[in-house]
């Protein structure tokens, strides 16, 4: 506990005490146990559970969830002794499942489900204190169940309220909301010991003694105040209750045991997920070792006669909405709990249960806010509908009712998402011809057989189809044998298949059937256009960044023998620039040459001659936007050996400053000296060959000049170059 946190949690643990104390006396009636039973767990619940656990929020006590569960589990078991018997054996399995690692289950609750427990708590708080405010006690005050104990519902509970109003309860309970709300705007709110749920409370009571004294028809009777009963200190011993051991034999003490392990552990790990959600700080709870925790304090609680304790969502609301910093918050809510019964009774039992009722209509407020449904409608049917189930099944059923109904619909949205869209289909245009691409995601269930069956069948004949299932951990074996019945259909529709990424354990080979390497009947066929246009769509899919898996493993054994490229690139030695990415080429689709500023010597002609007895199809001089040595080449440097590169580019800088009466500045100048030194580099390889223009000529080899714009991710090719009509210069 640090001091300078302790500014924090001081006021919010009393604030969490003054509404955790009816809520236990509460339960402990509708439970049908000793009132004292309620407190007793309400202590084990802040000081045991509290020091055990990892969350900084979460507050345990009784929990109105388990209310139904103890009341009927005492009439079949016959006595209160006997159910503390199966309370301890429930903790006991609790402290198991944590460590034995359970608490994994929190991970796989919705977010969508966990925003609707936390906005119907708040819709709940809001209904069910609302008779509390008006003075209309009739009801335990942490009743959330529809089906109410007295056989009334929530919203018969708020009719009935409303014949029956107490105009002192009434009055208490809206200037205490009205407190509640404007609290910031007054400079009350920097005194950091006293926030305004306590400064709500003692103006309950201090009202209340008003009432009593100048306006008796105001006066608040003793049924609608707080009310602890009176304690015997020197016979303590009187209201503790001890489990009957002799029962641990008995087949319904185990059931009712692991009934209270199994609802007690999902009421937590959910409530520990809604906490982390509130959180400000967003810290997270460990949930193994809350298990734990919950469990020794179920222990504690059967030894010593309490009831069941949970994680509480209400209270540990309360305690986050008061800006609470550590668990110490919650351990001194313990602490005050067991004060109260001991020598604060006196002074508690003052308490309008209207100002209480206040604190936990606004809490409800905050916690069910129309920004939250609005932002969750704002997500999608899929996140919207199962959040608004959540909500509705809470309020009209219970707390877990609820949050199971709402999986339901979030399980319904998720197999719906499965089942429509199992895959992702694309198809693109490679030098092998057009590529039909199924890729599976990372779980492929049963419910995606069919689906995948007929985008399979629904594939033309002479098609080349790639099943890729790298990203899939787990398929199901009805899709493994969709995928296996489809090898005998694409053989017989003169389909090629490849089928990659399969795990061993499927003993499924992957047929390879091609592959999207070059092979020397490709390269053969391929025209200069034809390579061009490929370019022009490989950097489309880059420029759209959705570049085709290469398959290196494969590419790598299929050019292993010899390389058959269809184009060779002059490019710069821009790190920026690299072709095969910019084109999204394969391995040995392309043979790049790099040199500075992308300039024509007579080694570069050479090995231009050399590409064509390679095979490729077409030479591309590409130069880019920023070009570091066209900046160099403009500041005139050409020291060093570096001016065999500028000094051929300053013919291009030249060009551009020739004959303007407004010659080009900044970025403008260094574009267009990069397109004229383009220009410059194709006419010298035509003047330097007489073996690729006749190539050229003939139609061989194409020759085309291009310009990358590093930002926009763009080449923009001019028209090839053709030796009897001139060409489209790209500096133009």
């Amino acid at each position: 506990m640090h001091t300078n946190t302790l500014k924090y949690d001081l006021p919010a643990g009393i604030v969490v005490f003054l509404v955790a104390l009816p809520l236990c006396l509460g339960i402990a009636l509708a439970s049908g146990a000793p009132l004292f039973a309620g407190i007793i767990s309400g202590i084990i619940g802040g000081i045991v559970v509290g020091a055990i656990s990892g969350s900084h929020t979460s507050v345990s006590g009784p929990a109105a969830g388990l209310a139904a569960v103890v009341l009927a589990s005492i009439t079949k078991l016959g006595a209160f002794e006997i159910l503390l018997a199966a309370i301890l054996l429930a903790g006991v399995m609790q402290l198991a499942m944590g460590v034995a690692r359970a608490g994994f289950i929190a991970n796989y609750i919705p977010s969508n489900v966990i925003k609707g427990l936390l906005a119907a708590i708040g819709i709940l708080l809001i209904l069910k204190q609302l008779p509390h405010a008006i003075g209309y006690d009739v009801n335990p005050a942490d009743e959330t169940s529809f089906i109410q104990a007295n056989g009334e519902n929530t919203f018969s509970a708020i009719a009935h309220a409303f014949s029956a109003i107490t105009p002192g309860a009434m009055i208490i309970a809206l200037l205490s909301m009205l407190i509640l709300v404007y609290w910031d705007r007054t400079p009350l709110k920097n005194i950091k010991l006293l926030p305004a749920p306590l400064f709500v409370v003692a103006l309950g009571v201090a009202l209340n003694v008003t009432f009593d004294r100048f306006f008796p028809a105001l006066s608040i009777d003793p049924e609608h105040l707080v009310d602890i009963p009176p304690l015997d200190i020197g016979n303590l011993g009187a209201y503790l209750n001890f489990p009957d051991l002799a029962h641990f034999t008995n087949h319904d003490v185990w059931i009712v045991g692991f009934t209270i392990a199994i609802v007690a552990s999902l009421e937590t790990l959910l409530n520990v997920e809604a906490v982390d959600k509130l959180d400000p700080h967003k810290r997270e709870t460990p949930t193994n070792r809350e298990l734990v925790a919950q469990g020794v304090g179920n222990i504690c609680a059967g030894l010593l006669g309490g009831l069941p304790v949970t994680s509480v969502i209400v209270r540990s609301s309360v305690n986050i909405q008061n800006d609470n910093r550590t668990k110490a918050s919650t351990i001194l809510h313990g602490v005050l709990l067991l004060a109260s019964v001991l020598v604060l009774a006196p002074m508690l039992n003052l308490i309008p249960l209207a100002a209480l009722a206040a604190i936990l209509i606004v809490t409800g407020y905050k916690l069910a806010k129309v920004s939250l449904f609005r932002d969750m409608y704002k997500k999608g049917w899929s996140q919207f509908v199962p959040f608004a189930v959540t909500v509705a099944a809470i309020v009209l059923t219970d707390l877990l009712t609820g949050v199971l109904v709402g999986l339901a619909a979030s399980l319904f949205y998720l197999m719906r998402s499965h089942f429509k869209n199992p895959f992702s289909m694309e198809q693109y245009r490679l030098h092998i011809g057009e590529v039909v691409k199924m890729e599976l995601p990372n779980q492929v269930s049963f419910l995606n057989k069919a689906t995948i069956k007929s985008a399979l069948w629904e594939i033309p004949e002479n098609a080349n189809v790639l099943i890729d299932a790298a990203n899939s951990d787990y398929i199901d074996h009805d899709v493994l044998e969709v995928i296996n019945d489809y090898r005998v259909v694409a053989a017989e529709r003169n389909v090629k298949l490849n089928v990659v990424g399969l795990r061993d354990e499927y003993s499924l080979h992957d047929p390879i059937q091609f592959v999207p390497a070059l092979d020397k009947d490709t390269q053969t066929r391929l025209a200069p256009e034809d390579v061009l246009q490929l370019l022009r769509d490989g950097n489309e899919r880059f420029r759209a960044g959705r570049t085709t898996k290469k398959y290196y493993l494969h590419q790598v054994e299929a050019t292993a023998g010899g390389q058959h490229p269809m184009a060779v690139v002059v490019n710069c030695i821009d790190s920026r620039t690299s072709p095969e990415i910019i084109f999204d080429a394969g391995l040995g689709d392309l043979l790049t040459i790099r040199i500075a500023g992308n300039v024509i010597s007579r080694e570069i002609i050479g090995s231009l001659e050399i590409a064509h007895k390679l095979g490729a199809k077409l030479i591309v001089v590409k130069g880019h936007s920023s070009c570091g040595a066209i900046g160099l080449a403009l500041q005139n440097e050409g020291a060093h050996s570096m001016g065999a590169i500028t000094g051929k580019i300053r013919k291009a800088v030249d060009q551009c400053k020739c004959g303007a009466h407004h010659p080009p500045e900044g970025k403008a100048m260094l574009e267009a000296v990069t397109r004229r030194n383009i220009e410059n580099s194709l006419d010298e390889i035509i003047a330097g060959s007489a073996f690729l223009r006749e190539r050229i000529a003939r139609g061989e080899m194409g020759l085309v000049g291009a310009y990358h714009d590093i930002a926009t991710r763009t080449v923009q090719f001019g028209e090839p170059v053709t030796l009897d009509d001139g060409r489209n210069d790209l500096a133009a």
